[in-house]
């Protein structure tokens, strides 16, 4: 199964899209994907589960999935009762601010939230409130288009992204983990894939890792994460490459071999499924 790339059409100037209330329906759902766009997804009401990188959530009213930009996801929406949802993508480049003498940084809530796996938050009801508000004060700048428009947008998004990260910063002692969803070997094996990408990662060898038949492993996998076990790969391995393209100057060979590619042109093909360009064009943006 084809990883799907979501594709934006906002401005090179304003990085920014906006789907507000959205009501859901299983049959409109995307398979899984991703995107380079960070994306905040707000629950008003209904019910789904949603998948992001390595964990599986139920998610209600109240709740906030934060999503780094290049993480798999999807959601699967509860057919008698799909979730309204606002959903809000940017660049990291619209929310970046000058220097100004502390060490603040409006993208730190994704960041605690990669490194911790922990991608959702349940909010209560001042921080609901402010969201909701926010969500709304954007849509009324977006529909009227008023002077300055783009800049208060901006501003409401940073004044929000503030409060976000004051209300992750009072979590940072917590260190429970949220899922419980599915069984603990397949929490095992995510994170085995995760931690050592150059390892033989194949059906047979998870199977056998996790002590499990290669059907009944299989079937788990698909029920869980929506993607058999190739495709969840390969696209694990396609974001840690795109992060080392970006991050240093390590020949492509290396990277490939380092993110567990059999081969130069195995990784070609497969980065060029998954992200619709070379390694080397993606690397020089």
């Amino acid at each position: 199964m084809k990883i799907y790339r979501k594709p934006f059409a906002s401005e090179p100037l304003f990085p920014f899209q906006f789907v507000y209330r959205d009501k859901k329906s299983p049959e409109r759902e995307l398979p899984d994907h991703l995107h380079d766009q960070y994306e905040f997804f707000y629950v008003y009401t209904g019910k789904a589960t949603f998948f992001i990188d390595q964990k599986l959530y139920d998610i209600k009213a109240g709740d906030l999935l934060l999503v780094p930009g290049n993480s798999i996801h999807r959601s699967f929406q509860d057919a008698q009762d799909p979730v309204t949802s606002t959903a809000v993508f940017f660049a990291p480049s619209f929310v970046s601010v000058d220097d100004i003498g502390e060490s603040y940084s409006s993208l730190r809530c994704f960041d605690l939230a990669r490194k911790r796996k922990r991608y959702r938050l349940e909010l209560d009801k001042p921080l609901r409130l402010a969201t909701e508000e926010a969500m709304e004060r954007m849509r009324e700048e977006l529909e009227n288009k008023a002077v300055g428009y783009r800049h208060a947008v901006n501003l409401l998004l940073q004044q929000w992204l503030l409060l976000i990260n004051r209300h992750m910063n009072s979590l940072l002692e917590d260190d429970g983990d949220e899922s419980g969803i599915g069984p603990q070997w397949m929490k095992d094996v995510l994170h085995y894939i995760a931690a050592h990408p150059a390892s033989d990662l194949g059906l047979a060898a998870l199977a056998k890792q996790a002590s499990v038949t290669g059907a009944h492993f299989s079937r788990v996998f698909k029920q869980i994460t929506g993607m058999n076990v190739t495709d969840y790969v390969n696209a694990k391995r396609v974001v840690l490459a795109k992060e080392q393209l970006l991050a240093s100057d390590d020949n492509v060979s290396l990277i490939a071999e380092r993110c567990g590619f059999e081969s130069l042109p195995h990784f070609h093909r497969v980065f060029k499924k998954l992200t619709g360009t070379t390694p080397a064009s993606y690397r020089r943006g």
